[in-house]
């Protein structure tokens, strides 16, 4: 909620039905104007795509994963429902990253206080750990972003980057 969010709904542990009836409940049955799937997960997918609104936008900014070769992967495909999407007339958007040439506004609004894009970072880490939060993302989706910020010997320090400070 200190990022802008007027509701949010604690999906750990929680079935996928559980959310879609809790964004259906919040929403007074009507489902979201906007959903942004940043996980890229089959369910957090799925999940975008049944709690948007007739007329609504989904963002797919998470990749979703398919099974690996050798099938040991757990991420499967989603099953994006089609018939839904058509027929409430959604719009799906993808996106992944942006324009460079809108790297000057996004900075400026940085530099203004507009963005704090330190808000957004749970941790700061060393290039070792860094490594091993990659290769934990095909198993989980943690809360904020992990940041490498140390590249020298010394990978377990705790200087904090003054580039990612975060501010009041």
């Amino acid at each position: 909620k200190e990022l802008g969010a007027t509701h949010v709904v604690n999906v750990n542990d929680k079935s996928d039905q559980y959310v879609r009836d809790e964004i259906h409940a919040m929403t007074g049955g009507v489902n979201c104007d906007l959903t942004i799937d940043a996980g890229g997960f089959k369910s957090t997918c799925e999940n975008a795509a049944y709690c948007t609104r007739r007329g609504g936008r989904m963002v797919q900014v998470g990749l979703p994963l398919p099974i690996n070769d050798d099938n040991t992967n757990s991420h499967q495909h989603p099953l994006i429902p089609m018939g839904r999407i058509a027929g409430h007339e959604i719009e799906i958007v993808g996106s992944h990253g942006f324009s460079a040439l809108d790297m000057p506004a996004i900075l400026d609004m940085v530099s203004r206080g507009v963005l704090c894009p330190g808000l957004l970072v749970e941790r700061e880490v060393g290039l070792q750990e860094g490594a091993t939060a990659i290769e934990d993302t095909d198993h989980t989706s943690p809360l904020g972003i992990t940041m490498v910020t140390r590249f020298g010997d010394d990978d377990h320090g705790h200087q904090q980057s003054r580039l990612y400070e975060k501010k009041p």
